[in-house]
Formats: structure tokens, C-alpha cells, sequence
């Protein structure tokens, strides 16, 4: 059965027109700073970020009545905005057929490791919110018949929570995000990327006060300097996309991580990423998961003088293992060391990344059928695994020909890449392996609290994942704690915070530095990147990572000495990528801690053992090069935190948090503890469970 999706509903769901945002936020006055003007803005609680979860956020906080105002390096041009797959993931509790479990969603949330249980119960019993929210504001999920939102099985999902609008999920949450703030009269700092936490009092007093930021209109001073005063900041600005040379992220996303790290903020699980294969950023930057490896198609490799490779025949011993591998995966698209043994769809992974290493590139071609593997068995849809055939027969996709798969599995796919230059019915497509996400980032509690009062985190800020997640549970982390934070902000008592006048003068003298003299943006960008990508990928040795906490150590004190050069347009990315040098370094920090207490290969890195690895097989032998530590198990329990102090790094474990015990026999005292609004006012998280 095959059906016509006509052109205007296809575009309708890819090309996604975003609003003209209003109103702007507008100054309450100025700070003169030795004759030096800088724009003030005043409010209660600043959003940093204008992404699905940093939308939420202040929608939430408006509809408590807190005065709330956004702030943006460049509005709908993040992540949220501007990435996406196939038919990109929301997941969240299954409202269809028996329903869910929350416990049993929580497990599977913490399944991996290394999550906090309690955090893993928040987001699930949130995610009811998450979806039904979004609904009401316009978010059009796919229903059944019956009125339920439909689901499938993604990655790390064993029971199919997975929902999606298609391609552009993110993209319009936070489309109808927006609309809601700008109906809401919330006001937007445009064009405005933060560079600095200002903070008062000392010690366990210690609190947020605001930020310092650069607004590329500001013509008041030689910086563009404005200060943002707050009593509480939201940080919601999306993942570290610059640590690494091949990256799924947009150019130029760089996260608040490194500023926070500055701040002092407690920061966790940086061990944890994930890779996986994509198109390279600098042609359209896409996730390659779900349908488009489910149509299997052929996959070769060419180098510089046009010779193609057939290079998966190398690591396959038949042609029905590599295939199955090609459709697995579309739903295990991460890669996670353990699936690399048993010729596992992470094999996969391997073997692009190794053709790479060799200077060829490697393309999908959706115009001819898998070449064979090592036995030299053609492709034939029969001769495959059940559950691929069982799968195909379902969507009616039993179809000779991968682009007449993807035709008939999810046409929004081939329209995606058309509308961005290429077209999948007439060429091959050329992709990489990608980094895509940080699963760690910012320590937050169960109302999204960090380690300095006042500041919050959510999104890709919050470092609430664990080693792995399920695919779209990163979306409905945000929606959840965007909610619990606005929640718990709105229950704080009012404070009237001084104006840190130091701090802002000791960043104008560096930012005055960065305009006279300093290193080469491109020279630290370059070291960066190189440096991550060559030691702290999805293969690490264990020397590798100790020679490059060494390199970006050196570099990090080389731009404390000398800065880094820029010009009055180009002074943020400059104290962005000392930023991105002082988490490059908290990255291989928490790697040595990691591999220091024992810890072994598991999710998105494998940790190169030469003595007790275990090699993945080939058809010629085991591949010794990847011969990798086994994962220890006991480290799921634990948690890996590091802080920049005075310039030294300090790393440390702390065990996971517990859910605690639930119970439904205490009604009267959790109700007065709602009503009383107590349980906004205690650092006691398991209270009254």
C-alpha cells in the first residue's frame, strides 16, 4: 500500500517559518564604569537561551507571575531550532493501548547508569505535562483513531515511548513555544550572548546577581558591553558543539558549560556524549538515524581519485548480518561500545570512522541495494533477520530499491535533504561520524538547581543523563525541568542584590586585551578540535587523554597569559572559546578521573585495553586496534563532578541519588506541603516520599 503525502503537507512539516519576534527588551537605564557606559537591564529571572527548553522556562515562570526576560546570541538558530533526523524524537510516558508505568519509565530513563533515580521519576511523571502542554499550545502530535498519540521503538527504547511531528520536532516546539511567550508579552534580548556570571557575597552565600553579555547593537561603549541584573538565571543555551571537529551542531554553538565552569558551578557526567553518523556540518549538519538506515542503502567509501570501497565486506562475514546491521541501525543510531562485538550495528560505526582516518569519504547511496559482505551473497529482502522483514512488511516497505523504502517509510526524509541542496534520487549522500549530544553537563538537583544559588539549568545545560539515554528523552528533559525550575523560582523570596562594579570592570580590562593583542582564533580552534577529536572520540587510550589534558592545559594557561585576538564584531566568540578551552580541559579532566577509578568502556567511548580488552571480530581476525576495556559495572552507581577553582580543576565521584520510597498513605501531610509551599524551601529532596 502506498499512499501520496502531497507537497504543501510535506512542506508544511520541513519548512517551518518561525515568528518576528516582540516585543524587545529594553534598558532601564545605564552603569557608568569610570566613564564608560554600559546598557543596564533589570529583572527577576533571565533565560539564557532561546531554545525548546529555555522557550518553556519562561513561559512557565510568566504564567507564575514572575518578571521574566529572554536573552539570545541569535533567536531560532540553535539547536533546538535548526537540528533534527529523520522524524525526530519526543519521548515521553506512553499514552496509548495499556498505557505506562512511571516507575518502570523511570528505570528504563536510568537504565544506563550513572543517572540520578530521583531525576529519572521527575522526568517521567513530568513527561504526561511535557506532551499535553505542547499539544494545547498547537504542537501537532500524530493520533490514532481513538484520540491516542501514536509511538514507536528509537534508540535505548525497548518499549516504545517514541512520538514525532517529523524531521522538525524540535524546531516546532519551539515554534509554538515562542508564540506562547510572545502572547505572554515576554521581552526578548536579541543578538545578545552572555560572557560572565556576576555573583555576590562569598562562601555558602554565594549567589547569582546577573550577567555581563555583549549585544552586537549596543553602541554605548567599544565592548558592546550591557549588564543583565537578576535575582535568578536560567541557563537553557544547548550543547558544547565546538569541541570537536566533525559535530552534528550548528557553527558556533557553544554552550553556557564553560562560562558556568567559570562561575565555579559544579559541573557532571562529561564522560558522557554521544557519536553517531550524520551529514558533516559544513554541507547541511542531520542526524542519519531512523528511516534513512532502515531503507538500507548501499554504503561505500571513494577516495581522492574517484576509486570506491566496498569496505563494510571487511568487517561483515555476511551479506544478511550486514544489512540487518544497516536497519538496526536506524533505531540503535548512537554508538555504544558493547554493540560493537557480534558484529553489532556500532561496527558499523567503526568501520566509517576508520575509512575517515584513511582520507576517503563515505556516502549512502539510496539508488542500489547493499553490496555483499564477505561471503559475496547479493542482497535479498527474504534473506533477512525476522524482526527487519517483520518491520518492513508492517509500513508496507517490503520494496525492491532503498529509495523506494524511504519513499514509502517517511517521504519527509527525501523532501528534508531536497530542500537543502541535495537530492537523495539522483545522488549519493556523503556523511560522517558526528558528535551530537552531551549527556552530562551542569549538576542540578530535582528542581534544577546548581551548586550557586540563584542559577538553574535545563536542556542540554543540565547534565541530567546518564551514560545512555533513549532517543527524544533529551527533549522531554528540558520541557520537565524548564517547568520544575519556573515552579521553584516563583517561590522564592525577593532579593535586592548589589552591583558587583569589580567584576564588570575586571572583564572589561580582559575584553580590552582580547581587542589590542592574543592568540589566533582559528590556532585555538584548531587545537581544540583536533586535540578532542584525535583523543577523546569514541577510542581512548588512556596515554592519549593524559597527552591532551596536557595540550588544552597549556593552551588554557597560553590564553590566560595572552588572550585571544578579536575586533569590536568579533569579541564574544573570542571569550567563548576560552570558555570551550576551559571545558575542553574539564572534559579530559573527568576522563582521567574515570579511567583512574577503574572505569571501562561503555556507552559512547570505548577505553583501549591492550592487555584484558576484547577486540571486535572481523572476517579476517579481530580488530586489535579497538581492543577495548570491558565496561565495570559497579561504576553505574556513580557519578563523576568536576569544578574550576582559582584555575585548578578539582574532580570527584558521588553516588547517584536514590528515588526514595513512594507512597500513597500520606495524602494530608503532601497536600499541606503543596498548599504551605514547604517543599520549595528544603534541601531535603526525599521529604515526605
Amino acid at each position: 500500500m502506498t499512499r501520496n503525502v502531497s507537497e504543501s503537507i510535506i512542506d508544511s512539516l520541513i519548512d517551518v517559518k518561525m515568528p518576528h519576534y516582540a516585543p524587545l527588551a529594553q534598558t532601564s537605564g545605564y552603569i557608568d564604569l569610570n566613564g564608560s557606559l554600559l546598557p543596564e537591564y533589570l529583572c527577576n529571572t533571565l533565560v539564557l537561551g532561546s531554545g525548546a527548553a529555555g522557550w518553556r522556562a519562561a513561559v512557565e515562570l510568566k504564567r507564575q507571575n514572575v518578571d521574566v526576560m529572554v536573552a539570545s546570541s541569535k533567536a531560532f538558530w540553535g539547536t533546538s531550532a535548526c537540528s533534527g533526523s529523520d522524524k525526530q524524537t519526543l519521548h515521553t510516558a506512553n499514552t496509548r493501548a495499556n498505557g505506562d508505568h512511571f516507575l518502570a519509565l523511570s528505570d528504563s530513563l536510568a537504565a544506563g547508569g550513572s543517572m540520578d533515580y530521583d531525576t529519572a521519576y521527575v522526568e517521567a511523571v513530568g513527561s504526561v505535562n511535557t506532551c499535553e502542554v505542547l499539544k494545547y499550545l498547537g504542537l501537532d502530535l500524530p493520533e490514532d483513531l481513538f484520540g491516542a498519540t501514536l509511538r514507536y521503538q528509537t534508540d535505548h527504547d525497548e518499549f516504545g515511548r517514541a512520538t514525532s511531528c517529523g524531521p522538525r520536532t524540535s524546531r516546532l516546539m519551539v515554534k509554538v513555544l515562542a508564540q506562547e511567550a510572545m502572547r505572554l508579552n515576554i521581552p526578548l534580548c536579541d543578538h545578545t550572548t552572555a560572557i560572565r556570571i556576576l555573583t555576590s557575597d562569598e562562601g555558602e552565600n554565594r549567589r547569582v546577581a546577573g550577567v555581563i553579555a555583549i549585544d552586537k547593537a549596543c553602541r554605548d561603549n567599544p565592548w558592546r558591553m550591557v549588564v543583565i541584573r537578576c535575582q535568578h538565571l536560567v541557563l537553557a543555551t544547548g550543547g558544547p558543539g565546538e569541541l570537536y571537529r566533525d559535530s552534528v551542531y550548528l557553527v558556533n554553538c557553544f554552550s553556557a558549560l564553560g562560562m558556568a565552569l567559570e562561575a565555579g558551578i559544579t559541573l557532571v557526567n562529561l564522560t558522557e556524549s554521544q557519536f553517531g553518523i550524520g551529514t558533516p556540518r559544513s554541507q547541511f549538519p542531520w542526524n542519519l538515524s531512523g528511516t534513512y538506515m532502515q531503507a538500507m542503502p548501499r554504503i561505500y567509501s571513494q577516495d581522492h581519485s574517484g576509486r570506491q570501497y566496498n569496505f563494510l565486506a571487511a568487517y561483515y562475514p555476511t551479506t544478511r548480518m550486514l544489512a540487518s546491521a544497516i536497519f538496526r541501525k536506524g533505531y540503535q543510531w548512537p554508538f555504544h561500545a558493547e554493540r560493537m562485538l557480534d558484529y553489532g550495528s556500532s561496527l558499523l560505526d567503526v568501520a566509517v570512522y576508520e575509512e575517515t582516518q584513511k582520507g576517503r569519504d563515505v556516502f549512502l547511496d539510496f539508488l542500489q541495494e547493499p553490496a555483499p559482505a564477505a561471503d559475496g551473497t547479493p542482497f535479498n529482502l527474504q534473506e533477512l533477520d525476522d524482526d527487519v522483514i517483520g518491520y518492513l512488511q508492517e509500513n508496507h516497505a517490503l520494496l525492491a530499491q532503498p529509495l523506494a523504502r524511504l519513499t514509502q517509510m517517511n517521504p519527509l526524509a527525501l523532501r528534508l535533504y531536497q530542500m537543502h541542496g541535495h537530492d537523495l534520487t539522483a545522488s549519493p549522500l556523503k556523511f560522517t561520524l558526528n558528535n551530537q549530544h552531551l549527556n552530562g553537563g551542569i549538576d542540578v538537583d530535582i528542581w534544577g538547581r546548581t551548586s550557586l544559588i540563584g542559577c538553574y539549568a535545563v536542556g542540554e545545560n543540565a547534565g541530567t543523563h546518564g551514560v545512555t539515554r533513549p532517543g527524544g528523552s533529551a527533549l522531554n528533559a528540558g520541557q520537565v525541568f524548564a517547568c520544575r525550575c519556573a515552579l521553584h523560582i516563583a517561590h522564592q523570596k525577593s532579593q535586592n542584590l548589589p552591583l558587583e562594579r569589580q567584576q564588570i570592570l575586571s572583564t572589561i580590562n580582559e575584553a580590552q586585551q582580547y581587542l589590542n593583542q592574543g592568540l589566533l582564533r582559528d590556532d585555538v580552534r584548531e587545537a581544540i578540535q583536533n586535540t578532542m577529536s584525535h583523543h577523546a572520540a569514541i577510542l581512548c587510550h588512556t596515554q592519549g587523554i593524559n597527552a591532551a589534558a596536557q595540550t588544552i592545559a597549556t593552551l588554557c594557561e597560553d590564553i590566560r597569559r595572552e588572550g585571544i585576538q578579536s575586533d569590536e564584531n568579533s569579541l564574544a566568540q573570542s571569550f567563548q572559546w576560552r570558555q570551550s578551552a576551559q571545558l575542553a580541559l574539564a572534559v579530559l579532566r573527568s576522563l582521567q578521573c574515570y579511567i583512574e577509578n577503574g572505569g571501562g568502556s561503555r556507552g559512547a567511548r570505548a577505553i583501549y585495553d591492550c592487555e584484558a580488552g576484547i577486540a571486535p571480530q572481523t572476517p579476517g581476525g579481530p580488530l586489535l586496534t579497538w581492543r577495548f576495556r570491558p565496561e565495570n559495572q559497579d561504576a553505574r552507581q556513580f557519578m563523576i563532578c568536576v569544578c574550576l577553582d582559582a584555575n585548578s580543576y578539582q574532580t570527584w565521584t558521588r553516588p547517584c541519588r536514590e528515588r526514595g520510597v513512594l507512597t500513597l498513605t500520606n495524602f494530608e501531610h503532601q497536600w499541606q506541603n503543596w498548599i504551605l509551599a514547604t517543599l520549595f524551601h528544603t534541601d531535603q529532596r526525599y521529604s515526605g516520599l
